[in-house]
C-alpha cells in the first residue's frame, strides 16, 4: 500500500500512530518469541475443534459455522491501524450475505494498545468505526499462553503468525487453514478479497 493510499483510507490525524505500528511490525518479526505449541492443538484435525469465549459468558463455536469461509482477525483499539475496524465492517457487509463469518478477537499482546476490556472493546468498535461483527474476549494470540487456535494456527503455518495488530487467518470451508495475512493486508483489497472470493465459490 502506498502512503498516499494510507493517508487516504485513515486520515493523517492516524499517520504517528501508524509510523510507530510499523516500527512494532518490524521487532515484531526480529524478536517475538516462539510459539510452543501443545500436541492437544497439533492433533486438531481443523479448525471446527475451536471455539472462543465471548463477553458475557456465551462462546463461539467455529463448527456453528462447517462449510463457510471464517476470517479471523486480532485487534487492538488503539492501534494505528485501527481504521481496519471499519473496512472490516465494509467486508462483513458485503459477504456476509454469502456466508462469510468475521471474528474480531481482541490481543493486548503487540504495543499494549487494547486497553479496554469485555464488552467495551466492542462498543468503542461499534461506536467509532461502526463494526457489527463478532467479538471474542481480549485473549493472547501469540506465545505459550496463546488462544489453542491461535497456537494451532501457528503450528499449521509457521511463517505467516500475526507479528502486530490486525493479522488476519482466513479459515476454508473446509475448516484448514487458507493462509495468514500481514496487519498491512487492506480488508476490501483484493489479496484477501480473491481468497474469500475463492472459497465462497469453492464446492
Amino acid at each position: 500500500m502506498m502512503p498516499s493510499d494510507i493517508i487516504g483510507l485513515y486520515g493523517r490525524s492516524h499517520m504517528s500512530l501508524l509510523r510507530r505500528d510499523v516500527m512494532g511490525l518490524i521487532a515484531g518479526v526480529v524478536a517475538a518469541p516462539g510459539f510452543i505449541i501443545s500436541a492437544g492443538a497439533q492433533s486438531r484435525a481443523n479448525a471446527y475443534g475451536f471455539s472462543f469465549d465471548q463477553p458475557g459468558g456465551r462462546r463461539l463455536a467455529l463448527s456453528a459455522y462447517r462449510g463457510r469461509p471464517i476470517l479471523i482477525v486480532n485487534t487492538a483499539t488503539q492501534c494505528g491501524f485501527a481504521g481496519q475496524f471499519a473496512t472490516l465492517q465494509q467486508l462483513w457487509q458485503r459477504y456476509s450475505g454469502r456466508g462469510l463469518m468475521l471474528i474480531a478477537v481482541p490481543s493486548n499482546d503487540f504495543g499494549g494498545q487494547e486497553p479496554l476490556e469485555g464488552q467495551a472493546i466492542a462498543e468503542a468498535a461499534l461506536q467509532n468505526y461502526g463494526a457489527t461483527y463478532a467479538f471474542a474476549e481480549k485473549c493472547s494470540v501469540r506465545g505459550s499462553n496463546a488462544h489453542p487456535f491461535y497456537r494451532w494456527a501457528a503450528a499449521q503455518r509457521p511463517a505467516e503468525t500475526p507479528s502486530w495488530n490486525f493479522h488476519k487467518y482466513l479459515v476454508g470451508r473446509d475448516g484448514e487453514l487458507v493462509g495468514g495475512f500481514s496487519s498491512g493486508t487492506d480488508p476490501i483489497g483484493p489479496q484477501l478479497v480473491r481468497a474469500i472470493g475463492q472459497e465462497l465459490q469453492a464446492t
